[in-house]
């Protein structure tokens, strides 16, 4: 299976789409929310585009979720649960990916966030093996 996430970048945050495939055959399509780029520094940016090796595993916060292996510079780097991705205080990544079904201004403070987060990391977990890579593009 060939999972990828593709993004436009803003001055706000990341907004992606995490396709996993199947050969030819979408299995699952998800919609992601990441902080900006903000070149790679800890805690106030999304990870760099490439190729990373990811893992199931258990987090004492998140629970079930995914861990992204050797980011560049980085360390902790999930797909986890959460509703809000930006440099406000209102903020439930510092440089993870956060899954979703849908992106609304939840919070009526003009930027966009990520819906039914829950929901679609449960759908990942059901259909991604153990081990797989990520192309992020």
């Amino acid at each position: 299976m060939k999972v990828v996430l593709s993004r436009r970048y803003t001055n706000l945050q990341t907004p992606g789409r995490l396709i996993a495939l199947d050969g030819d055959k979408v299995r699952l399509q998800i919609l992601t929310l990441e902080l900006p780029w903000n070149g790679n520094q800890k805690r106030v940016s999304c990870i760099p585009e490439g190729v990373y090796e990811v893992h199931k595993v258990h987090s004492p916060k998140f629970g079930k979720c995914f861990m992204v292996m050797d980011v560049p510079d980085r360390s902790g780097i999930m797909i986890h649960p959460g509703n809000y991705a930006s440099l406000t205080d209102r903020s439930d990544t510092s440089g993870c990916i956060l899954p979703g079904m849908a992106r609304d201004d939840i919070d009526d403070n003009g930027i966009e966030d990520i819906i039914q987060s829950a929901y679609a990391l449960e759908k990942l977990l059901n259909i991604l093996p153990d081990s797989f890579k990520l192309y992020v593009i």
